[in-house]
């Protein structure tokens, strides 16, 4: 399963990718008070959203119905099933952003 890598050490920063043949831009930011990730998204230069948190296990942008944003679910996800969180400690070592295509969806 595909997997979007976040760099911790560049929050915040911006960072463009395909997903399903749509380039889109993320801007990943990181709250160090609550300990929580949010990640801004855009697509051909339109902001879509701003400040969508990273919830372990819930896909991002669910609650929309727009054909601007990614067709594919995105879940932040431990493979392992050891965390059941996204915290700064766990995302990119144990929680990863997966994108979830037809394929993986179908247990094929």
């Amino acid at each position: 399963m595909k997997f979007i890598e976040i760099e911790k050490g560049n929050i915040p920063y911006r960072f463009d990718i395909s997903i399903a043949d749509v380039m889109y831009t993320f801007e990943v930011h990181y709250n160090p008070d609550y300990d929580f990730f949010t990640v801004d998204l855009e697509r051909d230069g339109e902001v879509l959203v701003y400040g969508e948190k990273l919830v372990y296990g819930q896909t991002l942008f669910y609650d929309v119905q727009d054909s601007r944003f990614p067709r594919l679910p995105i879940v932040p996800w431990d493979e392992s099933g050891n965390s059941t969180a996204v915290t700064w400690e766990t995302l990119g070592v144990s929680v990863f952003l997966y994108v979830v295509d037809e394929d993986d969806a179908d247990g094929t």
